[in-house]
């Protein structure tokens, strides 16, 4: 539905006020603009009499968005020069302007302009209005909507991009798409009509409505009709619900209630055939009961003290019903705004802050950022703080060393960056005391306080010194550890890394025999032995050290003279024991060789080549006793019978320890170790294994085990064995052995034998040379076996020799 204007007021045309044009096919029109410009087909009036007409808001809010219109109207007259246009304007805030204009240029101009002074009174907002866009839209019924039709499209614009916004229609039969469009979820036949479409987002909470025109009951469809020529104008039964919002200001004291505001009701009916209601949070919403309303007049009241703080604004619905109950208007949205009183101090968010700047930092450094909270509306001076230092301790060398940004907080220096010096100022540390005002900083304003602590750090401004250009030490020659502690002096802040010492020997130690180290608990330079000295090698030793600070220097600072110094080590002679060489001393020899014999020459020398010294020899360790030295030439002889298989020889060898002895005062000691690696002699004859074997008496299988040698003597003095029956007579007749490897061979059955125990005689023979043989024998048990188990004889056993063999099966025939 569109509608246009055109411009009627110019003087050829004296005698026409107004010339509208009109579009036909009328649905539903009533003496008003809207009705009027529902039209189509263009027709022309021409009037010459008064005219006045209510142009409804929604029209203009759709030309000026921006505009909040609650009524608007127009009067026309015809003077004698020129048609006069008067206008009157009613916005949300109950802001009235009349304008009265004389050979006006278009009814476009000054509706312009009433848009333009309207919107400004209604906050003179030029950007985004968040909300419906368009309050108010007409929708044509003409018998039925379809499911799933797009109707009518909304403008809804919550300033934000129209994020999780959520729509609401009264009627439960519409919703509203994502694409703003007015859709009925099924087949509807009957419509209220009026619809009441509620936006919601994090943004904006407005509603709209839809007025739905065309239903049965219709208003006239001619001309004659819409002018009301020759008839009466119908009596109008619907209502305007106008809800002003309304403001209260907080903390106000008693007497409740108070009044602060009214509800109206535009109508020609009578008065009194309306019940105000109000409904929501604050009324019969939790927090009940804070706002009421008259239901005869629509008076709304508070009824008790509120806190912005708490709820900065509540949103009512104001309605009205007949005395049935039943809906006559509404529900219609009430605004009510809780006024700010300067309620609350600034409070910081902490009480004690702290700060560091570095020492010699340029003035208008940033120190740290004060920050105070006020709990009163951010948009009003009871929330616009300033910020002031109102102490400084202590106050030397100024008392206003820095200086606090009064509107957003920044502490920053003042004071030059050559009197900020850490090694100068009477004190590292700073406090400030900083008042938080409200109100701008007024008179009147509330105030918090809180403390800043401000330190000055420092930065390596001063190179270290040692206390002395040389220091002096004196240790024995043999000895490590600490000889001589460095002290220096730096004037820079304790325990930081422009204090902390680092010490290094630039010169004197090429064999890297100190080392050096930092105290941490005093700085001080350790110097120590890391590897004994030598008194007969070099007595005195000279380095020099360099200190410097784990941090850099700043550019203009260096390293002075005063930051290396000369150390003094004197190496005093102490008497050394002997030292043997080789040490260990490694021989070869065969075991079993004769008591006697040699076995090594041990050599020790005494270090102290400036003492003219003996030397005595003697055994400090031998575990077997199987040696002896000569004190004076360190000959080394055997003393017993040298055993290869001894327990105490480890891996083929044996180790002893000798001790050397000088003449010196004190005398000195000196130890050396002989290892013996001992060759094997065949001196070990081989044995068999295992001992006991056994077998059933009436096994199938003739085998009765595999036995293997074993020799502790080593090769070639072991394997391979020989392994066979013993010499008794008739052996082999019952047994026989078979070889089976180098090692092993098989021990077999040739006929079977009764349940006893055998003693089988076996012969065993080694490969040394020459070979050693052993005649041992085997325990062979002769079983019954039923059902997995053995049944072996415990008695004595018997020999396995021929004469037994026939012996023992004549025993038997003699039992039975």
């Amino acid at each position: 539905m569109c509608c246009a204007y055109g411009g009627g007021f110019s003087p050829p045309y004296t005698d026409l006020l107004l010339r509208l044009r009109f579009y036909s096919e009328v649905v539903s029109w009533r003496f008003t603009a809207e009705s009027a410009l529902s039209l189509s087909r263009p027709l022309s009036l021409s009037l010459s009499v008064s005219l006045s007409l209510s142009i409804p808001p929604h029209l203009l809010s759709s030309l000026y968005p921006g505009l909040r219109i609650v009524e608007l109207s127009a009067e026309l007259t015809q003077t004698a020069s020129s048609p006069c246009l008067g206008i009157r304007v009613t916005t949300a805030s109950n802001f009235y302007t009349t304008w009265r204009s004389e050979c006006a240029s278009s009814l476009s101009f000054l509706l312009h302009q009433v848009a333009r002074v309207g919107g400004q009174e209604d906050g003179g907002r030029e950007g985004c209005s968040p909300g419906f866009q368009v309050k108010r839209y007409q929708l044509a019924f003409t018998g039925s909507f379809q499911k799933g039709q797009a109707l009518i499209q909304v403008e809804f614009d919550d300033c934000a991009g129209n994020e999780d916004v959520q729509f609401e229609v009264s009627d439960p039969s519409f919703f509203v798409d994502g694409d703003l469009n007015l859709v009925p979820r099924q087949d509807v036949l009957r419509s209220q009509p009026v619809l009441s479409i509620h936006g919601l987002s994090a943004h904006a909470d407005d509603t709209a409505q839809v007025e739905v025109t065309g239903l049965p009951a219709q208003s006239p469809h001619t001309l004659r009709g819409v002018l009301g020529v020759g008839q009466t104008l119908p009596f109008r039964s619907k209502r305007a619900l106008l809800i002003p919002p309304m403001i209260v200001t907080e903390n106000q004291r008693a007497p409740f209630p108070r009044k602060i505001g009214k509800s109206h009701v535009i109508s020609t009916e009578r008065l009194g055939s309306h019940i105000f209601r109000l409904t929501g949070p604050g009324a019969d919403q939790d927090p009940k009961g804070l706002f009421t309303i008259d239901i005869d007049t629509g008076e709304v009241s508070v009824s008790r003290s509120l806190d912005r703080e708490a709820i900065d604004s509540y949103q009512l619905e104001v309605s009205t019903t007949d005395f049935a109950g039943n809906l006559v208007e509404g529900p219609a949205l009430l605004l009510i705004t809780v006024i700010d009183q300067n309620d609350n101090r600034p409070i910081f968010k902490e009480q004690s802050y702290t700060g560091e700047v570095l020492e010699g930092s340029p003035t208008g450094t940033t120190v740290m950022t004060m920050t105070a909270l006020d709990a009163d509306d951010p948009g009003t001076d009871n929330a616009a703080l300033r910020y002031n230092i109102v102490r400084q301790s202590p106050d030397k060398p100024s008392p206003n060393m820095f200086y606090i940004d009064a509107e957003r907080g920044d502490i920053v220096t003042v004071i030059s960056n050559k009197l900020l010096d850490r090694e100068t100022l009477p004190t590292t540390t700073y406090e400030l005391e900083i008042v938080a005002k409200d109100m701008s900083g007024s008179e009147v304003g509330l105030t918090g306080t809180a403390t800043a602590t401000i330190t000055i750090t420092d930065k390596n401004d001063h190179a270290p010194e040692f206390t002395h250009t040389l220091f002096e030490a004196r240790v024995f020659e043999g000895s490590t550890g600490v000889v001589v502690n460095l002290t220096v002096d730096d004037r820079d802040d304790p325990d930081t890394g422009a204090w902390r010492a680092i010490y290094s020997i630039i010169k004197g130690d090429p064999t890297l025999s100190f080392k050096i180290q930092t105290n941490p608990d005093n700085n001080e330079g350790m110097l120590s032995v890391s590897k004994p000295l030598d008194y007969e090698a070099k007595a005195p030793h000279t380095l020099l050290i360099k200190v410097e600070n784990e941090d850099a220097l700043v550019p203009d600072v260096g390293y002075g003279p005063s930051s290396t110094a000369t150390v003094h080590i004197a190496v005093l002679d102490v008497n050394e024991g002997p030292v043997f060489f080789p040490d260990p001393l490694i021989v070869s020899r065969m075991e079993n060789i004769p008591i006697g014999s040699f076995v090594a020459s041990l050599n020790a020398t005494d270090p102290d080549i400036l003492q003219i010294q003996s030397i005595r020899y003697a055994v400090l360790r031998d575990p077997a006793g199987w040696l002896s030295v000569s004190p004076v030439t360190g000959t080394v002889n055997t003393s017993g019978s040298l055993d290869r298989e001894s327990p105490y020889v480890h891996d083929n060898k044996y180790t002893a320890v000798f001790i050397a002895t000088d003449n010196g005062s004190p005398p000195a000691t000196g130890t050396g170790t002989l290892v013996i690696h001992l060759e094997d002699y065949n001196d070990n004859a081989p044995y068999v294994v295992p001992s006991i074997a056994r077998v059933c008496e009436d096994a199938h299988d003739m085998n009765v085990a595999i036995v293997g040698g074993r020799d502790k003597d080593l090769a070639p003095n072991a394997a391979p064995f020989k392994i066979e029956l013993g010499k008794q007579l008739g052996l082999d007749k019952t047994w026989k052995v078979t070889r089976v490897n180098s090692t092993h061979s098989q021990v077999m059955l040739l006929q079977p034998l009764k349940m006893a125990n055998y003693q089988l005689p076996l012969l065993i023979t080694d490969s040394g040379v020459p070979p050693l043989s052993n005649n041992t024998e085997i325990k062979v048990q002769v079983c019954v076996c039923k059902k997995n188990k053995m049944h072996c004889s415990s008695g004595p056993s018997h020999r396995a020799s021929l004469l037994v063999l026939l012996a023992t099966p004549l025993l038997v025939l003699l039992c039975l």
